[in-house]
């Protein structure tokens, strides 16, 4: 039996830009960071007392007795893949799904860390991020960037880099100090709203919005935000009112990413004293991030009665087996 635990992640800044029709001509990058909520997969070998030979439990249960009856479409082709079989395949999460923390590529990173070491063979980090990108955008056919499957994989609070010859991850190296009031200063609220970022992603790209010069501007931000970052000298407010600028940025890429209730939302933030902040995810609904100092954390959260509130910390650990018990399994067939 093997039990996976891989993190959710915060994009902060240069979302979109991990799309690869657009970091090949322009190049891309992203500045991210997984945080302490996780999605479990559980798989060991069904045993063979039944009349069926896989067993899928996720928001439903599917028993088949072929691989191509699955009708997840993650777990029936990354099984494929791999050439799994006689499964039983458990998911479980600490947040829903569809709320545009990354969670679809979450659970394709630690169900392909569950298989290979269901198999006895270590992935590395890179492995299972280039092979969950594989899986999700070219055999799934969903539309979306990378910056999900990497920052699920490698974990902690990285800038991500994409050029038309692959990626880079670069951990942003600041002092404990300063990364705990990040930390503090962010509020995490769930809007009830939930939609996957691939539909909004495929109803983006078909809206056929030229979104070429706000993608670019978007970029250039990641730099900004590296600096300010990384420069001790300067108020991290600053992150929090760039934050402000770039959720702007985003609502003006295509009309499907915000809607009037979560536009009323974010302004109730402000208005409580959020110095900026922004919708989680390709858009649509999901996670409200706001930036907010110490003295108006009530009055925002007040503000904000109405929605669950579900404070958070940072974590650096990426995907990781945190149950191994080895199977001697023999395939069928081959067993007698």
């Amino acid at each position: 039996m093997i039990i996976t635990k891989t993190p959710f992640r915060m994009s902060f800044f240069g979302g979109g830009t991990d799309l690869p029709e657009f970091f090949r001509e322009h190049g891309g990058a992203v500045i991210s960071t997984t945080f302490d909520k996780y999605c479990y997969v559980n798989v060991r070998h069904l045993p063979r007392f039944f009349d069926y030979t896989n067993e899928i439990f996720y928001s439903r249960i599917e028993r088949v007795k072929d691989v191509s009856e699955i009708e997840h479409p993650l777990v029936r082709n990354a099984m494929e893949q791999l050439h799994m079989q006689e499964l039983r395949l458990t998911y479980e999460a600490d947040l829903p799904a569809r709320s545009g923390l990354g969670t679809s590529s979450s659970f394709a990173v630690g169900m392909l860390n569950a298989f290979y070491a269901l198999k006895g063979k270590y992935a590395s980090k890179k492995k299972l991020a280039d092979q969950a990108i594989y899986l999700e955008r070219v055999l799934c056919h969903e539309a979306g960037g990378w910056q999900d499957q990497i920052a699920a994989s490698f974990g902690g609070f990285n800038r991500i880099d994409f050029t038309p010859d692959g990626y880079s991850v670069k951990p942003i190296i600041i002092s404990n100090e300063r990364k705990e009031r990040l930390n503090d200063n962010l509020m995490m609220f769930f809007t009830g709203f939930t939609r996957t970022s691939a539909d909004i992603q495929a109803q983006v790209n078909q809206s056929g919005t030229d979104r070429t010069a706000g993608l670019i501007e978007m970029l250039k931000l990641v730099d900004t935000a590296e600096e300010i970052l990384l420069d001790k000298t300067t108020s991290l407010d600053e992150f929090g009112r760039l934050l402000d600028y770039t959720w702007e940025l985003k609502r003006g890429l295509s009309p499907i990413v915000s809607t009037n209730s979560i536009d009323e939302l974010y302004r109730k933030g402000k208005e409580a004293g959020a110095i900026g902040g922004k919708l989680l995810g390709a858009g649509g609904g999901g996670f409200l991030v706001f930036y907010v100092n110490q003295e108006y954390r009530a009055a925002v959260k007040e503000a904000m009665s109405d929605l669950l509130y579900v404070p958070f910390r940072f974590e650096t650990g990426g995907t990781r087996v945190v149950h191994y018990t080895p199977e001697n399994y023999i395939p069928r067939g081959m067993d007698e």
